[in-house]
């Protein structure tokens, strides 16, 4: 495909990137010739200097032969008028607009960003995404990752494996045998470094990493059956009181007035509109480095510290300050592929990557066949995808033995007339069927074939 990225920020870039290594002709605009000239140097990308918006700056972009174009600039109203002119003037067929300001998104103005009303075909919000992702970590605090798909039934949890952990050592065909009620396939394994899509024979190991799809109501059972018990924190520390840090609080406050919810704004300005937009939530001024403060925030009975400022050094090190004061469990918000190596030695629990989950969201997009959802792992080394059967697909009408589905790919779960059911060597997948499976990144190309609509694929 022919793409067209307008912002060359974190978030263009790291679409820029995934896509560039999926051998998509990409081209990035950005008013920043220093960032233009970094992302075409460091990756296989046309880099233009100018205005996203503005119609020569698209037109040198190739525009008229563009299959997408994705907006993702700091502003928003740019990102919606170049999608505006790239419909009006060039008939770019599929148009991506970020959204960051939550005014244009509250529901009642649900119906600015319909095809009447707007050129805008996708809305991203990569602070909403990230916010709701981690609230999923607070409601499954066991899980590293919890990703949902066909409309919240089916569940992809990220576990550790610990040294208590009671199914170590046991192959997984065992744990389907002890345990065949469980609604859970293990459909990738982290070990070393390394990811790979495990086989029945094998095992899990203490210190592996493995992502477990599983029906969404045993989702707790599958935590305590590898290991982890843990309860939903009643008290949570916020640093960052910017866009995510505010939204998760709200959100906090009105699931559950209950939850003691602190957060550290270093902003005094900033720090008084949170105040006076939060009902219940204690706002405190001043540096999430600052161990007196963090003391004053009662550090020490804090179940769970979360990082959230746009600053991942500011994010690393005070999670690991908060972890060192007594914080039960600590996460923190990189951006950085460089920070990411030091999160675990520092001591601290998880890490969130708001570029998985901006470039997962515009995957699905730019997939072929009928790819319903897409979410990357592990830095973009596998995937859970979504699909949606059809009569061409060739897995159709036959027992998933005998499709000869390919090393590097496992169907976790299939939902069939809102039925979630987890397939077997028996199992056949009919028309309409949602599949949710883990893959390697070097079998998507293969996914994509496996679910095919014959018309667009040729």
């Amino acid at each position: 495909m022919k793409i067209i990225i307008c912002g060359a920020g974190q978030v263009g870039r790291g679409i820029a990137e995934r896509l560039a290594v999926e051998n998509h002709d990409v081209t990035v605009i950005d008013i920043s010739s220093e960032l233009v000239g970094a992302i075409s140097a460091n990756t296989d990308v046309r880099g233009i200097v100018g205005h996203g918006s503005h119609p020569d700056v698209l037109n040198e972009a190739g525009a008229a032969e563009a299959d997408m174009i994705i907006a993702v600039t700091f502003v928003d109203e740019v990102n919606m008028m170049a999608c505006e002119v790239a419909k009006a003037l060039f008939n770019i067929p599929t148009r991506v607009a970020r959204v960051r300001d939550q005014s244009y998104l509250m529901p009642q103005y649900a119906s600015l960003f319909t095809r009447e009303n707007t050129a805008v075909d996708v809305v991203i919000s990569p602070e909403v995404a990230v916010g709701e992702m981690v609230l999923r970590r607070l409601a499954l605090p066991g899980a590293f990752e919890a990703i949902y798909f066909v409309d919240e039934k089916v569940l992809t949890l990220g576990i550790k494996i610990e040294e208590d952990c009671p199914v170590i050592n046991t192959s997984l065909s065992q744990l389907s045998g002890l345990f065949p009620d469980l609604n859970a396939v293990v459909c990738g394994i982290v070990r070393d470094g390394k990811l790979f899509v495990p086989h029945s024979g094998d095992q899990m190991l203490p210190g592996d990493r493995v992502y477990v799809i599983s029906d969404r109501t045993q989702a707790n059972r599958v935590l305590a059956l590898f290991g982890h018990e843990e309860r939903p924190a009643r008290r949570v520390l916020i640093g960052g009181g910017g866009t995510i840090g505010t939204y998760v609080a709200r959100k906090l406050e009105e699931r559950d007035p209950h939850i003691k919810v602190t957060i550290i704004e270093y902003n005094l300005a900033r720090a008084e509109q949170v105040a006076d937009e939060l009902d219940n939530a204690v706002v405190l001024h001043g540096s999430a480095l600052d161990a007196t403060l963090l003391q004053e925030a009662e550090i020490a009975r804090t179940e769970t510290y979360i990082a959230l400022t746009n600053d991942d050094k500011v994010n690393v090190l005070s999670a690991m300050l908060a972890k060192q004061h007594g914080a039960a469990t600590t996460s923190c918000l990189v951006t950085s592929l460089d920070a990411r190596p030091l999160v675990s030695p520092l001591g601290i629990d998880s890490y969130i990557d708001p570029r998985s989950v901006t470039v997962s969201s515009i995957l699905q997009h730019v997939r072929r066949g009928r790819i319903r959802g897409v979410h990357g792992v592990e830095a973009g080394e596998g995937e859970v995808v979504e699909a949606e059967a059809l009569e061409t697909s060739p897995m159709i009408g036959k027992p998933l033995r005998e499709a000869e589905l390919p090393d590097g790919i496992r169907i976790g779960a299939i939902v069939r007339d809102d039925e979630v059911v987890i397939p077997t060597g028996d199992t056949e997948i009919r028309p309409n069927d949602r599949v949710v499976m883990f893959a390697l990144r070097d079998k998507i190309e293969e996914i994509q074939h496996l679910f095919r609509v014959s018309i667009e694929y040729f």
